[in-house]
């Protein structure tokens, strides 16, 4: 798969997440290295209006959201991978009027588990804002979201 399907389809991926539609989020670059997304400034999304860091948990959705489209640059066709463990840890906070991007890899791929790290940072990568590690269950190619899905798991658990 080359570099245009990966992005037109986390395109996709990201537009059906109304969250992050709200947010105004957007596909950076996607190739098999790695995710980036952005989540551009914006008032609405100030935590601390004294010197306009964004709020946590903007920056938040940013990483869940970059982490688990990761998983997309690291397997060869659309697998539902949820999430076992996310860990984000703050550095510092974002400086007002700067966009945030957030960067996920996937590091180690297994036939159960998806490893991803990832950061989040605004003009310089070498200094970011938080950093995630996460891993994620590889559930298989045939399982498929939707409003069904849970009762879909449980009935294959049985």
């Amino acid at each position: 798969m080359n570099e245009v399907p990966l992005k037109a389809q986390a395109e996709r991926f990201l537009s059906a997440l109304p969250h992050c539609r709200i947010l105004n989020m957007r596909v950076e670059h996607a190739e098999r290295s790695g995710m980036t997304l952005v989540l551009p400034y914006s008032p609405q999304i100030v935590g601390n209006p004294q010197n306009g860091a964004i709020h946590g948990g903007a920056i938040t959705t940013l990483m869940d959201t970059t982490c688990g489209m990761a998983i997309l640059c690291g397997l060869e066709a659309f697998e539902v991978c949820p999430t076992l463990d996310l860990r984000i840890d703050y550095l510092h906070s974002s400086v007002a009027n700067l966009d945030v991007y957030g960067h996920a890899e996937c590091f180690r791929v297994t036939r159960d588990v998806i490893f991803i790290r990832g950061s989040a940072y605004q003009d310089d990568p070498a200094r970011p804002i938080a950093q995630a590690v996460g891993t994620y269950m590889r559930l298989g190619k045939d399982i498929k979201g939707g409003f069904n899905f849970s009762q879909r798991l449980k009935g294959a658990a049985q």
